[in-house]
C-alpha cells in the first residue's frame, strides 16, 4: 500500500504529524525541494501540498502553478494541493478557482 505525504507551512507542522502521516514542515523556498524528495520516494503514492507554499503575485517565493504541473506529468503518483486554511485577498485567485477555470475554460466568480 502506497503512503501519503504532507507538505506544509511550518505554522501547521503539528497538524498532520499527530496523525502518523510523513509530514515535511517548510518554507516557501524548500518547498520544491521537499516535493522532489516526497515524490522519489517509490513508498509515496499521494502528496499533498499546502496552497501557502506556492508562489502568489509578484512575491516570486514559492513554487509556481506550472512547476508543479510539470512535476505532476512525469511522476506515478497523485499530488494534491489543499486550499490555503485562510481566505486569500480579493484581488488573489485561489486554487479551487483555477482549477474550476482550467477544466471548464471559463472563470467563475464564487463567494461565500
Amino acid at each position: 500500500m502506497k503512503k501519503i505525504s504532507f507538505i506544509t507551512t511550518p505554522d501547521a507542522s503539528y497538524g498532520f504529524s499527530l496523525t502518523g502521516v510523513p509530514q515535511a514542515a517548510v518554507e516557501a523556498a524548500d518547498a520544491e525541494e521537499a516535493l522532489l524528495r516526497s515524490m522519489a520516494d517509490p513508498d509515496v503514492g499521494l502528496v499533498i501540498i499546502d496552497e501557502r507554499l506556492m508562489s502568489r503575485g509578484q512575491t516570486g517565493q514559492g513554487m509556481s502553478h506550472d512547476r508543479i504541473q510539470e512535476l505532476e506529468q512525469g511522476w506515478h503518483g497523485i499530488l494534491l494541493v489543499l486550499p490555503a486554511p485562510e481566505k486569500p485577498p480579493d484581488d488573489v485567485e485561489d486554487y479551487t478557482s483555477r482549477l474550476i477555470r482550467r477544466a471548464i475554460g471559463y472563470h467563475v466568480r464564487l463567494k461565500l
